[in-house]
């Protein structure tokens, strides 16, 4: 019995670079390539399982325009005088290396490995669809589509346009493969809502986003990225896995960066002596990619050693095995809380596997026989298998969304493509427009009429071919831009001369077949894909609008803080803006009113949250910090009586520790709004008693604050008893609910490239990140520093953070002899933050107050060990010998011990954060705390969903 499922999909496409004319363009030999080293030797692992008996799953996509090329004779007579001149080089190679017997392995190995691929080849007649076909006639292999020319779809203005792409796409697979593809590969990932309505109305039932879009979803699926979520028109999206994808992709720690794989960038057709390689290469004597290449990757910055086969074969049955049994532990900690099956889906784009990465299909060989014949925790699946054994899906609406740089569409529409949409946009709107007149006028003529169908198909093909992504993708890359801008150039003027044929009535026959020959691709076409429906044009602002039309937010949340990125100095503003966005993801709509800066913009939307930035006359830097203080709360009392007038009507206001207090109490009493709390921390805390005047006005400040509100919100059960021990009031208007961190992803690096740069040697090191305040105990790190110096002289302790006691405690360092082991870093942003997490062996938190401590929490999501004060929220977080290591706050002699215990004992370390890591994403996950916080609205009357019994 399996306890999850693991979904792998492999994304094949190539843009239509078929050139009839001339065999000796560079773009098609991409075709060549693609063949000979990843679509063969794939279709080749694939045969041998099946005959082999391994009832293995795959889910590959062939594009159309790939399916087309593959069904093409030309590119199939020409790909075989491609292999044989591959075979007759692999030959002339093995005499080459004659005196040199291991360069004459590895070209015996390319040899044998040519004729083997000849040979398979010869079997199929150079028809690969046929091998595609019969693995799929297994049921081991699920064949989707794609749009047809890999149109970016958000991108792509009018209705019919995205329709013409999808019913070409899916008309190609069902004429070439014989059968009509369940689900499609949304070209670039690229979602915009608005196309879920257009896949189901052609017929598809599922597709693929990245894992943001699920995670920006609204409301935020309860089972998160390990199941699909169905969408508002009926079709499921499946988010790819970052995990499985950052170990095979990532450019630091990917499976094809090891060192013992072959080298992809050093080729003979680079290396030999140009009379000896010119037959093999472009005639007009450019060097090229000849796939016979004899070095590993070897290291960064070293002469490149000859490639040992085998050394790479064992890596390759390593790495299989290192992914299913992470694979493996992560299905196994996601049964504990999920209602059915975890799935994880593995995505990645085909021409990796044996292209970039030579040893990938042999990878993905032993990965299914080792999933499919010895895991007892993982079954292979594809992805209409799991929609027929999970029929029914949680609901929620998707964002714009894509797999590329940043989430978004930014390599699409940039400053070195952005001008192609113009161009295109008005192409759409022609050929609708011709389309919709020849249908409308259409005569008794019947042979004209035949030829104005012929250049009306011809013209969508032209405009498909125009719209393919891979242009504006080598534009953005700055590759082969010249033929990129000429493709698109060329396939929109024949377009444009075809629909003058058509208006005019003069039909040029000639010209017309010319076209069609060039390009044959989709010979099916149907010009009646672009007959308009009722206000056909919906570029991607119409979907956003029309998406959101009927969907009117749950609540209105006023929030009022004092600091929100980028303005972040404690915790305070990343709990607020954590809490604002996922309030939204449950379809809660949230305007954050806060203080501005010198570079942050006065009113934007960030992750759905509105946020509104107000200036005040006198500087926060300003001694007379209750007077900045003043001006703010005025300053958001007229930005919600604005708000107001504008429409925007809060169902609640939710105001965050005293400095936003009066605001806060003025709002509620004008508009007769109820008042949430949340009190972060206490002045009485942070200072161990009221000890000034200022002291005590901000301690009567937080009581007036708490007294005002009809709840009070805290984010720890310490917290909960001093604000009644200190300000009396009632326990039922006390709330606890927790501060959460989001389960990102590790960010990729160097630990080696780090450790130079910080000048730190191979001993083990100890982290701090936080204030540099009184507080926070980093005194506390130095003395201990100073007595572990003589057992662990190789530490190291890095500070990373600012504040008023920085200057000192550098001097103390130097006074104690430990400033070499001592780095005090500054600030360090959120990403550095993470890296120097993962460097650290032990994260230390010695606070002598700390009302929650989500930094903690944030080493724990890392997989971090930790060692904490056991005092306040820390307390309640960590619990010593289990998720972490705890000290009697304030005492050096427990801190030291403690941190004796940990570096003696990795093992040790290594289990409590394990544990920590599944107790992070069980009960501190910022989604659980926003429905609760919902609730807590909801039971003072506001319109909220209290979502937590879907």
């Amino acid at each position: 019995m399996h306890n999850g499922y693991l979904s792998l999909v492999l994304h094949a496409h190539m843009p239509y670079v078929r050139h009839g004319d001339r065999d000796d363009r560079l773009e098609e030999r991409w075709m060549y390539e693609a063949m000979l080293e990843c679509y063969i030797p794939l279709l080749m692992v694939f045969d041998k399982l099946l005959s082999d008996k391994i009832d293995f799953r795959m889910t590959m996509v062939l594009s159309p325009t790939l399916l087309s090329m593959l069904d093409d004779e030309l590119i199939a007579t020409r790909f075989r005088a491609y292999l044989a001149k591959t075979v007759e080089l692999a030959g002339k190679e093995v005499k080459h290396t004659a005196n040199n017997p291991a360069e004459q392995r590895i070209a015996k190995m390319y040899l044998e490995k040519f004729r083997t691929i000849a040979l398979f080849c010869s079997k199929l007649d150079y028809r690969l669809i046929e091998g595609f076909k019969r693995l799929a006639d297994s049921g081991c292999l699920e064949l989707i589509t794609c749009a047809a020319t890999h149109a970016f779809l958000p991108y792509v203005e009018t209705e019919e346009a995205i329709l013409a792409q999808l019913r070409t796409g899916m008309d190609t697979h069902e004429r070439i493969l014989g059968r009509r593809p369940r689900g499609i590969w949304l070209p670039e990932c690229g979602y915009t809502p608005g196309v879920d309505r257009l896949l189901r109305e052609v017929g598809l039932q599922y597709f693929f986003v990245d894992s943001h879009t699920i995670e920006h979803a609204t409301p935020q699926p309860r089972r998160g990225l390990l199941a699909p979520l169905g969408t508002m028109h009926g079709v499921v999206a499946f988010a790819r896995d970052d995990v499985a994808s950052q170990q095979v992709w990532s450019t630091f720690d990917g499976y094809p960066g090891d060192y013992d794989y072959r080298e992809y960038y050093r080729d003979i057709g680079f290396d030999r002596d140009m009379d000896y390689i010119e037959p093999y290469i472009h005639p007009a004597g450019i060097r090229i990619h000849t796939g016979l290449k004899y070095h590993r990757i070897t290291g960064r910055d070293v002469e490149k050693q000859l490639y040992e086969p085998d050394w790479a074969r064992e890596k390759a049955a390593s790495h299989a095995g290192h992914f299913l049994y992470h694979r493996e532990r992560q299905i196994e900690e996601a049964v504990a809380w999920m209602d059915r099956k975890p799935l994880v889906v593995a995505t990645y784009d085909a021409e990796l596997f044996g292209h970039w990465w030579y040893e990938g299909p042999q990878f993905l060989d032993y990965l299914l026989r080792k999933t499919a014949c010895d895991s007892q925790i993982v079954k292979l699946i594809t992805p209409s298998e799991y929609l027929d054994e999970y029929q029914e899906q949680d609901l929620g609406h998707l964002p714009m969304s894509t797999w590329g740089r940043n989430g978004y569409g930014e390599v699409w529409l940039n400053e070195k493509n952005g001008w192609l949409y113009r161009h295109l946009h008005q192409a759409e709107r022609d050929l609708i427009e011709v389309v919709t007149a020849f249908y409308e006028h259409k005569g008794q003529e019947q042979e004209r009429d035949q030829l104005a169908s012929r250049a009306l198909k011809q013209a969508g093909r032209e405009l498909m071919l125009a719209q393919s992504s891979d242009w504006a993708f080598i534009m953005d890359g700055q590759t082969v831009v010249e033929y990129a801008v000429r493709r698109t150039h060329d396939h929109l003027a024949n377009m444009r001369e075809l629909l003058a044929m058509v208006r005019e009535d003069r039909m040029d026959t000639e010209r017309l077949t010319q076209m069609e020959t060039a390009f044959p691709i989709f010979p099916h076409i149907d010009e009646t894909y672009y007959l308009p429906k009722e206000a056909h044009r919906v570029n991607v602002s119409h979907q956003l609008v029309a998406a959101s039309k009927g969907a009117e937010p749950a609540g209105v949340v006023l929030m009022l803080a004092w600091e929100f990125p980028p303005n972040v100095v404690g915790g305070l503003g990343r709990a607020v803006y954590d809490l604002a966005r996922h309030l939204v993801r449950q379809g809660v709509a949230v305007h954050v009113l806060t203080r501005a800066s010198d570079w942050s913009v006065a009113e934007e939307v960030m992750d759905g949250v509105h946020v509104h930035r107000l200036p005040t006359y006198i500087p926060a830097e300003q001694e007379d910090f209750l007077s900045w203080v003043f001006q703010l709360n005025l300053a958001m009392s007229d930005a919600t009586e604005q708000l107001w007038k504008n429409g925007v009507r809060p169902d609640v206001i939710h105001a965050h520790d005293w400095l936003v207090g009066w605001a806060a109490m003025e709002i509620k009493e004008r508009y007769s709004l109820p008042l949430v709390s949340t009190i972060h921390a206490l002045e009485y805390g942070r200072h161990q008693g009221i000890h000034t005047p200022l002291q005590e006005r901000i301690h009567n400040s937080e009581r007036t604050l708490a007294h005002a509100s009809d709840r009070v919100i805290v984010c720890s059960h310490y917290m909960a008893n001093e604000v009644q021990r200190l300000f009396d009031i009632p326990r039922a208007k006390l709330r606890v609910i927790h501060n959460g961190v989001d389960l990102a992803q590790p960010p990729a690096f160097d630990q080696n490239r780090l450790r130079e740069e910080l000048s730190i040697g191979d001993g083990p090191i100890l982290f701090f990140v936080g204030r540099l305040v009184q507080e926070k105990g980093v005194h506390l790190l130095l003395e201990a520093m100073a007595r572990l110096r003589y057992d662990f002289g190789h530490v190291t302790l890095l500070i990373a953070g600012k504040g008023p006691m920085q200057g000192q405690w550098q001097q103390r360092a130097e006074e104690m002899g430990i400033a070499e082991r001592v780095k005090f870093l500054g600030f360090v942003d959120d990403t550095r933050r993470d890296q120097l997490f993962l460097l650290a062996d032990i994260a230390v938190f010695p606070s002598l107050y700390e009302p929650f401590g989500i930094v903690a929490l944030e080493a724990m999501a890392l997989g971090v060990p930790i060692l904490a004060a056991d005092t306040g929220g820390l307390r309640e977080i960590v619990r010593h010998g289990e998720n972490g290591a705890t000290m009697y706050a304030g005492n050096p002699e427990s801190l030291t011990d403690q941190l004796r215990w940990l570096l003696q004992d990795p093992k040790k370390r290594r289990q409590m954060a394990q544990t920590a890591q599944h107790d992070v994403l069980q009960h501190y996950n910022w989604t659980s705390l926003a429905i609760q916080t919902m609730e807590e609205y909801r039971l003072l009357g506001v319109a909220c969903l209290a979502l937590s019994e879907k």
